[in-house]
């Protein structure tokens, strides 16, 4: 058990001790007293007084137990309960280059993309902090995880297509996202130790273009994601006949690349999502496999110790009362 204010508690129990010692001190007094002018002698064997008298000093003791256990509750005590619960952080990492405006899935790839996440942000619990990354050449950080599901709703429907991709940018940005600090491949292609992160998720949606083409870095990014325990799943928005799209003046040729978003997937120990048409892109958030936690959570105890500090008062009151006629 803890306590968010330990000094309350050692106030209120000195109080508590304080009025012991005046009950004992009392008690003692009037004991000489009685002793004294010889009542105690004619009383001796007489059961009804020395009853009334035990019963009147239990009233006290009731009081004085009272006011202890609620310097307690004053105290905020609290337990540390473990709790199941869907929880954790998913990233999604849209894919917003030129490619993504191509509408072999209609109205559009990116469209496509961003409804289907969408979707998958009202399907997830408060537990799950979600985040944005948008990613061209280079990872364009766009919101960082967050239970505010509606601001990163805003922040899909912001997003417009343009540029190139790199896929290997957009896996380490969003490991970036997920830590809250930079995460780079080292100049020799030393990977970055970032620690454990199980309960992480990356879900990346694109059509699987890479400005690179084989990107080695990709699969560095890839394989700091399975170091750390970050599953990356990927969702493949086009088709494999694909279709020309306008990219700054030139018509250029795209087509879905489902074995590079694979590849990305399998490595991580995520799945990969086909979605050639918006009706597959649907049924996206029921297919990631968040992970359950456990975690501890503080259960306030204030309210029971309150109540059992009013019952022992009122027990003390009632004692008083009906034995002496008297509330102290």
């Amino acid at each position: 058990m803890s306590l968010s204010d330990p000094v309350l508690l050692a106030v209120g129990l000195l109080v508590a001790a304080a009025l012991a010692w005046a009950a004992v001190a009392a008690a003692r007094r009037r004991a000489r007293a009685l002793a004294s002018a010889g009542i105690a002698a004619a009383r001796q064997g007489q059961g009804s007084g020395r009853g009334r008298a035990r019963a009147r000093l239990g009233g006290v003791w009731f009081t004085i137990a009272g006011v202890a256990v609620l310097a307690i509750a004053v105290a905020g005590p609290a337990a540390s309960v473990p709790v199941s619960r869907a929880s954790g952080t998913v990233i999604l990492a849209m894919d917003v280059s030129g490619s993504m405006a191509a509408t072999d899935v209609a109205p559009s790839r990116l469209a496509a993309a961003k409804r289907a996440a969408l979707s998958f942000i009202g399907a997830q619990p408060d537990s799950v902090d979600i985040g944005v990354i948008a990613f061209q050449q280079g990872g364009l950080e766009a919101a960082l995880p967050t239970p505010d599901h509606a601001a990163v709703s805003a922040a899909v429907r912001r997003l417009r297509a343009g540029g190139g991709t790199s896929l290997g940018d957009a896996i380490l940005a969003s490991l970036s996202a997920i830590t809250r600090r930079t995460v780079a491949i080292g100049r020799d292609g030393s990977a970055p130790d970032i620690g454990y992160w199980p309960s992480a998720t990356i879900v990346l949606l694109s059509d699987g273009q890479d400005q690179a083409g084989a990107d080695p870095g990709t699969d560095a990014a890839a394989s700091v994601a399975e170091k750390a325990g970050v599953h990356i799943d990927t969702v493949g928005v086009g088709t494999t006949a694909g279709t020309t799209v306008d990219v700054d003046g030139y018509h250029l040729f795209t087509a879905l690349d489902a074995a590079t978003l694979k590849s990305i997937s399998q490595a991580t120990g995520g799945a990969y999502q086909p979605a050639s048409d918006a009706s597959e892109l649907d049924g996206i958030a029921s297919s990631i496999d968040l992970r359950l936690t456990v975690t501890n959570q503080p259960l306030p105890l204030a309210g029971a110790f309150i109540a059992l500090a009013l019952a022992l008062l009122a027990a003390g009151a009632v004692l008083t009362v009906t034995r002496s006629g008297r509330v102290v």
